[in-house]
């Protein structure tokens, strides 16, 4: 830690309060957040990897529970110290929980071939958690090095590229939900919008995200009775809920952990990139935050990450956990430092108690989806917000990686649900009507990188510093090179790289940009020699 971030952790004599009025909000709002990742995830556990009851409800949960409790409890405290610190009352918490790109990558990539190769979904659960081991250390040692990464990056750039993550993969699915069912998903999302944008209190101060997810269920529940069916309510799905009720505790899982390793080299192919995803994710967060004007240490937040996740690991949870996007969104609404030691509290009963199947028979997924379409909007215009007009061309530019990568995501889902995929249906066929596929392949490609390199070189090459610029397009280059932008997994190929042909764009860009930086130093000194009065010529001593 460096020694501003050790003045910031200085103490005086301030009490701030553990709770205000407005945490309620920020409850609910990132309650209600972290709630559908449980069920999502409680869903891939159940339905797609095929997981025991025993495991999901027994092991699996109390471990995340446990995880979630230290996470957000610890970065109450960090709020705590940071609104004791400067003597200010809107201090607010970062938001942590789940990684919810990760969850389906350690899902997809890594549990179920296991399971499908092994026939033995436990088998499985087991590379997951070696999977989350490797990333707890990639974080806990990366975290002394992000400081400085965030030091020489353009706000901009890590703002930019968290937008795109937000628009992508925060927004669209929720705005999409809202209209599959708008007339849930439209009343909510009005109920929210009035409030957290138009400032409007509701009787008794009652929380907006509590106000929509009631109106929701009482739309949902309305039309179950009248045959209508608008939420997929039904009587026999909350019956069946009842079933996973009990009391379980976390358990030492690390005989699992190391039957595991078994699989290390399936496992780290994606722990390696996706544990710089998660350092560059974690820098992006804290800087939204210190744009709201709260400052946390990067190497205490990124340390944090991967120690928790390697109890939860070592417990047996196969989900790392990370600081969230959305703080300026909770802060917003009124959150400081109390909503985040509660959430952690009330998923401890969730997990320990099995309740989460009856909120998912209770609860219509779309009176949810507003919450997250608002934080989406949120952070998608704070990158525009905080940084100059000028540098709004670098945002869109770093942006557009994640636009490709959804797309991908999007086209092989279709392709899949088919029974095909892209190289079955032919990809100069799909060229052909439009659809570029290899082309969102290879933007898309370790998007968190390729978006933070592309919209830091607009922003230097717009305030024509050359220099940085070329270093940043060098960066991209040896990145590109092994894989870890540009590509869909680490390695150097046939000695030539992952995606040799961008990596040598990459290189050329560079070296172009150094040549401007270059020809603009000396046009400059060349201008600088003939406009100012020549100086006495003294003979040398």
């Amino acid at each position: 830690m460096n020694a501003a971030e050790e003045g910031d952790m200085a103490t005086t004599t301030t009490s701030p309060k553990l709770w205000t009025p407005g945490d309620w909000n920020a409850l609910f709002g990132f309650g209600t957040n972290i709630l559908v990742n449980l069920l999502v995830l409680t869903g891939l556990l159940q339905f797609v990897l095929k997981m025991p009851p025993a495991i999901v409800f027994g092991r699996i949960l109390p471990a995340l529970g446990l995880m979630m409790l230290l996470s957000t409890g610890y970065y109450a405290w960090l709020a705590w110290k940071l609104a004791k610190a400067t003597g200010r009352d809107d201090v607010c918490a970062l938001p942590s929980g789940i990684s919810v790109p990760h969850m389906f990558v350690v899902t997809f990539v890594i549990m179920l071939p296991i399971a499908g190769m092994t026939g033995d979904p436990i088998k499985g659960w087991e590379a997951g958690l070696v999977w989350v081991f490797f990333q707890s250390f990639i974080l806990m040692l990366g975290g002394f090095i992000a400081p400085y990464i965030r030091k020489i990056t353009p706000r901009a750039a890590l703002l930019g590229t968290l937008a795109g993550v937000s628009i992508a993969f925060i927004s669209m699915r929720p705005a999409l939900e809202i209209f599959l069912t708008p007339a849930i998903g439209l009343t909510c999302l009005a109920i929210i919008l009035v409030s957290w944008f138009g400032g409007i209190r509701y009787p008794k101060g009652i929380p907006a995200g509590l106000v929509a997810i009631g109106f929701g269920m009482v739309i949902a529940w309305g039309s179950t009775l009248l045959g209508l069916d608008v939420g997929g309510m039904s009587l026999a799905k909350l019956g069946a809920a009842f079933s996973t009720f009990g009391f379980s505790l976390p358990v030492p899982a690390v005989d699992h952990v190391f039957s595991g390793f078994s699989y290390l080299g399936i496992i780290l192919v994606t722990a390696i990139p996706f544990g710089i995803y998660d350092l560059v994710e974690a820098m992006d967060n804290v800087e939204s935050a210190e744009a709201a004007g709260d400052h946390y240490p990067t190497t205490r937040v990124l340390t944090a990450d991967g120690v928790v996740s390697l109890i939860g690991c070592l417990m047996g949870n196969p989900f790392i956990n990370a600081v969230y996007i959305g703080h300026p969104g909770w802060k917003a609404m009124g959150g400081r430092i109390g909503y985040s030691a509660a959430t952690g509290l009330i998923v401890v009963v969730l997990c320990w108690f099995g309740i989460i199947a009856l909120l998912l028979a209770l609860i219509p997924i779309v009176a949810i989806s507003p919450i997250l379409l608002y934080i989406g909007m949120l952070i998608g215009a704070q990158a525009f917000q905080t940084t100059p007009t000028s540098h709004a061309p670098a945002i869109v530019l770093a942006i557009t990686p994640h636009l490709a990568a959804w797309a991908k995501v999007l086209i092989d889902g279709a392709l899949g649900a088919a029974g095909t995929n892209a190289a079955a249906v032919g990809i100069d066929k799909m060229a052909n009507m439009g659809v570029l596929y290899h082309g969102l392949e290879l933007m898309g490609g370790g998007a968190i990188l390729s978006g933070l390199v592309l919209g830091a070189i607009a922003v230097f090459v717009i305030e024509k510093q050359f220099m940085q610029a070329a270093a940043f397009a060098a960066a991209g280059a040896v990145l590109t090179y092994f894989g870890l932008m540009h590509g869909e997994a680490i390695g150097i190929g046939k000695g030539l790289g992952v995606t040799p042909s961008i990596s040598l764009a990459y290189a050329m860009v560079a070296g172009f940009l150094y040549y401007c930086a270059t020809s603009l130093a000396a046009e400059t000194t060349i201008k600088t020699m003939t406009t100012e009065p020549h100086a006495k010529l003294e003979p040398a001593e």
